[in-house]
């Protein structure tokens, strides 16, 4: 994994300051951009989840430097997630929904670099949290 670690770290760090703004845009774009994925929320305690999703990006970004860390949390996350309905497809909403937050959130340091390093960071939590699914899904068949 290649990724600009020192860039995600250092632009999450200003995210951490804004937690709740953060959690709450996301939450709010991902609604209205994507209203399709609101009965995947029927069943949750809306108080929490910003909470959880802000956990998991904490967990993830201090995770970049323990490569096999980062794969067990995000395979595992997955694997979770086949429970709550998710489909391959969701990944791809919540990747725009989350770079769309950080731009907002990041303001002026939200540059073409830190987008490609956070892009680049989604597109392998995508892919190892797809491959946690795939997993799961083959140890019930």
């Amino acid at each position: 994994m290649s990724l600009n670690v020192e860039l995600l770290e250092s632009s999450f760090s200003q995210i951490k300051e804004q937690r709740t703004d953060f959690t709450t845009c996301f939450y709010n774009n991902l609604f209205v951009d994507y209203p399709e994925v609101k009965p995947l929320f029927a069943q949750t305690q809306m108080e929490e989840q910003p909470k959880k999703l802000f956990k998991s990006l904490v967990l993830i970004v201090e995770s970049l430097r323990q490569p096999d860390v980062l794969t067990n949390a995000l395979k595992g996350l997955g694997s979770r997630h086949i429970d709550y309905g998710v489909l391959p497809e969701h990944y791809l909403v919540v990747g725009n929904t989350i770079l769309k937050a950080l731009a907002i959130c990041l303001e002026d340091a939200w540059t073409l670099e830190v987008e490609q390093a956070w892009s680049e960071a989604y597109s392998v939590v995508m892919k190892l949290m797809l491959e946690g699914a795939k997993e799961a899904e083959a140890r019930v068949l």
